[in-house]
Order: C-alpha cells, then sequence, then structure tokens
C-alpha cells in the first residue's frame, strides 16, 4: 500500500533581514542555498570560505577565507565588512587541533578560554562555545532554516510515494531511541536498526560513511537480514542554529547500497538538501522517507 507524496515545503521567502549577513561555509550544498535566498531578498551576503572544507564555486566570486580556529580573523573581516547577521553552514571535515587555538590573533581571552574549554566536548558543545564567542562581539547568529524554511523537514508524515511497513516501524522505534541515546551523549545523530535491532551508530565518521560500513557488513555476510531503516533527528541537547540533521541525495544512494528500506527523520529538526531530488531519487529507488515528531519527555 502506498500515499501519496506530499508536496514540497513552501517556497515563500523569508521576510528580509536587517543589516548584512556573512555565511561562514563548509563544505555541501547548504551555504550556496543560503547564500542563494540572501540575494533573492536582496541582500548581498559575503562568503567566508573556511579553508579547506568550501565548495570550489565560491571562490569564484568575492570572498574571505580563514581557517576553521581563526576566530580572531574572522572578527576582524567582519567588523570590516559591516556585517550584523553571521550563518555558520555546512560540513567541517576535519576537526580543528587544540595547538591551532593557541595562535595569537584568536579572539579575547574570555572568549578564548570559553573556545578552549569546548574542545573537551562533542560537536555540539564546540559549536555552542563558537556561537557565543561571535556572538560575544555583537554579531547575531542565525541558522541556516531561518534564511531558506523551505529546506526543513515538513510535519510528520510520509514524504514519498512507498510507505514503511509494520517491521520498518519497528526497526524506525529502535533506531530513533538509540540516536536519541547518542545524541544526549553529544555523540552523533543517527542509528540504523536491521530486524528490529540496532546495527550501528553515527560517530564522528558521518551518517554516509556509517551506511556504508553498514553495506560492508552485509556484502561480508555478517549483516543477513533484509531491509531496516535509517533514523536521523536532533540531539535532545541541539543548538539549532548549527549542525541540524541533514539529508540528500547522497544519503538515499548510500541508503540504497546498504539494503535498508527507508528513512526516517525529524520534522522540522532536519533539513533536507534539495529537497525534489532527494524524494525523486528514494521514489525510483523503492524507498521510504517519512517524518516525526519527538515524544515529549
Amino acid at each position: 500500500m502506498t500515499t501519496t507524496a506530499k508536496t514540497p515545503p513552501s517556497k515563500a521567502l523569508h521576510p528580509p533581514i536587517a543589516g548584512r549577513t556573512a555565511i561562514v561555509a563548509g563544505n555541501g550544498q547548504l551555504p550556496v542555498a543560503v547564500a542563494q535566498s540572501l540575494r533573492k531578498l536582496g541582500d548581498n551576503p559575503l562568503i567566508v570560505a573556511i579553508k579547506g572544507e568550501a565548495e570550489p564555486e565560491f571562490y569564484a566570486g568575492e570572498h574571505a577565507e580563514i581557517s576553521i580556529v581563526e576566530l580572531g580573523g574572522l572578527v576582524k573581516i567582519l567588523k570590516a565588512e559591516g556585517i550584523s547577521n553571521v550563518v555558520l553552514a555546512g560540513g567541517i571535515r576535519h576537526r580543528p587541533e587544540f595547538r591551532a587555538a593557541l595562535r595569537p590573533g584568536n579572539g579575547n581571552l574570555v572568549a578564548l578560554y570559553r573556545f578552549l574549554r569546548a574542545f573537551r566536548l562533542g560537536d555540539d558543545g564546540l559549536l555552542r562555545a563558537v556561537i557565543a564567542t561571535i556572538e560575544s562581539y555583537g554579531f547575531r547568529v542565525l541558522g541556516a532554516h531561518e534564511i531558506v524554511p523551505d529546506i526543513l523537514a515538513p510535519a510528520p508524515g510520509t514524504l514519498t510515494r512507498k510507505r514503511a511497513d509494520q517491521e520498518s516501524v519497528a526497526n524506525m522505534h529502535a533506531a530513533r531511541q538509540a540516536a536519541i541515546m547518542i545524541g544526549s551523549l553529544d555523540i552523533g545523530q543517527a542509528a540504523i536498526a536491521i530486524g528490529r535491532r540496532v546495527v550501528a551508530l553515527e560517530g564522528v565518521e558521518g551518517t554516509d560513511a556509517m551506511l556504508q560500513r553498514v553495506a560492508e557488513l552485509r556484502h561480508a555476510k555478517r549483516i543477513n537480514r533484509k531491509g531496516g531503516v535509517l533514523v536521523k533527528c536532533a540531539k535532545p541537547q541541539q543548538e539549532v542554529r548549527a549542525d541540524l540533521p541533514a539529508i540528500g541525495v547522497s544519503t538515499v544512494e548510500n541508503a540504497v547500497k546498504a539494503g535498508l528500506k527507508g528513512i526516517a527523520i525529524e520534522a522540522r529538526r532536519t533539513l533536507i538538501l534539495g529537497y525534489g531530488e532527494t524524494i525523486a531519487a528514494a521514489d525510483k529507488a523503492g524507498l521510504f522517507i517519512e517524518t516525526f515528531e519527538q515524544e515529549s519527555s
């Protein structure tokens, strides 16, 4: 049995944001989507590319570049360009080194102390410290979804032609509980369950690498049961202005390689990068994509 696929989220643009906005761009297509949306709103965003992370297309036009720990350099750029708002968008493949943050010019002593303490924390703790440091200089930090609201996963339901069967619903429940648990420990945002048993948890390697690991386990016949579900959800303590969980076409492709039946994501707190392309890829592959709301504790 199938259900009619949901229509894409509304394409209505977000009301204009006061002041010029800077996009601190990591890898992936999220910074591109934010830049395009701001230009449609009449803003001329400043692209601050993170060295070794940002997509090549950002280097074709006017831009600035910093390393991931150059907070002092970032602040100087933001002040010189008259920036009011900052968006942290895109992935980071390489966690910053502790020693690099100790270089002169990386911020005032209070901000630097806050930043250095965060190095012992997980990704969410580190991002909170980065945001607090940027805001301590008077800048406003916005989430990418505040500028491009249509990239947020819609209300709970089925987004694809195919829907979850009874076995998949049980897998969704198991993976969801596991994802919440590792999220509360600031470890990851995703889990995979097969045969109602959790077989993989997301760590620093990311979702695609976790899916590839499951595909390898299947090939090695360490996992024999068919099906399975990937669940992605925000951490319970998630700083929603950065690093919300996301899926895209590559997620669907890797889920297919891993032999899964579908993907379940948290409604309104997960990003779908390239909504139309992602749903089309899932429909073509015969996968379901469903959204759910977290139960209130």
